[in-house]
């Protein structure tokens, strides 16, 4: 489970800011309130797919993981439907 604070550092408009960790859609349309309520011009969501062998070790562990617990492109539009 991830957790739910924001980190700032330099990047785009010279504020970025990150939610590392396993997020599920249950907690990341939380997440994604808390990025907007801290007004970000730009929210990237990452979107699982099966084989994620251009990624990292880290990633595809994540990757695994979320898979593992039922999370799919559907359930992600679905998700989104709901935040916005």
């Amino acid at each position: 489970m991830a957790a739910l604070t924001t980190a700032p550092s330099l990047g785009l408009s010279q504020k970025k800011c990150s939610i590392n960790g396993d997020l599920d859609t249950s907690t990341t349309p939380e997440a994604l309130k808390v990025l907007n309520s801290v007004a970000r011009d730009i929210i990237e969501l990452g979107e699982l797919y099966s084989d994620p062998l251009a990624d990292g070790p880290v990633i595809q562990a994540s990757a695994t993981r979320s898979l593992a617990r039922g999370t799919n492109f559907d359930a992600i539009k679905s998700m989104l439907k709901e935040v916005i």
